[in-house]
């Protein structure tokens, strides 16, 4: 029995080993070439992150393209078929149900995240008593594991679990059955997308939270000056000003969701239904044995998140506020005293005063 753990611990230190032997010798060849101490230091110090890249990501990554062109099993050779793989998931409705699946989970799972950790944010802005407590409490959810998560919600989405025992009442107002979340199609996808909520919260909440703690008072004071009602200085000051912050909550949100894997993979789910395209892809990979097929698949899926994560990037002029970025003709027309490219938008009446030849810059509006 113990035999298996005496031959790992071997296999370790060995690596271990070696690995500290080639330091040293990247360290000393390093300082015969005349490079300083930091310097052949921070090259040494690298090293172990650099062969765990090459070995467990750039190897994997470069061996998947040459996969994806093969028909291979893992118990045979690689056999070259060319793009016959591609041709073959692009009439495969299953793939096609699967990445439709993914991608309304990602429409729904990601605008409801962004807006309820925006709320929860706006909240936790406030001074109220107990804010740390509360501040701790909410980011909770993100440092549970992905497995615990999916045991948990297994357990409160289950027929009887907690979700339906609550809402009881409410399914015997309206005449209907407990939902079944994990086992009825219809009702697979609002199960995910509910327990997608619990962990976003907790990381997102803390990312807005930083945002809107850097975002000027005097923005809010001078819109409060004009008379903006608390609707138009969340619209016009803390929308635009945290729009950065929202576009990275956006960009890693949006990619999240798209690579759901864990929490589907441990939460059953009847085989007949349609299922997270990550999960169709293991279960083609590792289940059937189909490495080329699966490689394509991946492939494809990735060309797909590259494109709506640089649809995202491509349409942030147009939504995106950063106050660092000033043109010149705007500078000129500003005046030297303004705050921001923008700013229009935080003053109620502004653009009013300029069509009608007021200066856009006056001395009751000096931030």
């Amino acid at each position: 029995m113990w035999s298996w753990y005496v031959d790992a611990l071997r296999d370790y230190a060995a690596t271990v080993i070696l690995l500290g032997i080639l330091m040293l010798l990247v360290y000393a060849g390093l300082r015969a070439l005349g490079r300083s101490r930091e310097t052949a230091l921070g090259f040494t110090f690298v090293l172990p992150w650099l062969v765990g890249f090459l070995a467990f990501q750039l190897f994997p990554f470069v061996a998947s393209l040459y996969l994806a062109f093969t028909d291979y099993d893992v118990l045979s050779p690689p056999r070259w078929v060319g793009l016959e793989n591609f041709a073959r998931l692009l009439g495969d409705p299953k793939f096609l149900a699967s990445l439709k699946f993914t991608a309304l989970y990602a429409l729904f799972s990601v605008p409801l995240g962004i807006a309820g950790s925006l709320a929860c944010a706006l909240l936790l802005n406030r001074d109220i008593k107990g804010v740390g407590f509360w501040r701790t409490l909410y980011y909770v959810p993100a440092v549970i594991p992905a497995v615990a998560t999916a045991v948990l919600w297994r357990w409160l989405l289950s027929t009887d679990g907690l979700v339906n025992t609550v809402l009881a009442p409410v399914y015997a107002l309206l005449g209907m059955e407990k939902p079944r979340w994990f086992l009825d199609p219809e009702t697979i996808l609002p199960g995910f997308v509910i327990m997608s909520l619990w962990g976003v919260f907790g990381a997102n909440t803390v990312i807005l939270l930083a945002g809107l703690k850097n975002i000027p008072r005097e923005l809010y004071d001078a819109a409060e000056v004009d008379g903006a009602s608390g609707w138009a200085r969340f619209r016009h000051v803390t929308v635009p000003m945290l729009s950065p912050t929202l576009f990275y909550v956006l960009v890693t949100g949006l990619i999240g969701a798209l690579q759901m894997f864990t929490q589907a993979f441990f939460i059953e789910t009847p085989r007949s239904t349609v299922t997270f395209l990550q999960v169709y892809i293991y279960q083609e990979a590792f289940g059937l044995r189909h490495m080329g097929y699966a490689s394509a698949m991946a492939w494809v899926f990735l060309l797909v998140i590259l494109a709506l994560t640089l649809l995202v990037f491509r349409s942030s002029p147009l939504w995106v506020y950063y106050e660092s970025e000033v043109r010149g003709e705007d500078r000129a027309a500003r005046g030297p005293q303004a705050p921001g490219r923008r700013l229009d938008l935080f003053r109620p009446g502004l653009r009013r005063r300029l069509r009608a030849g007021a200066p856009a810059v006056d001395d009751q509006h000096v931030a």
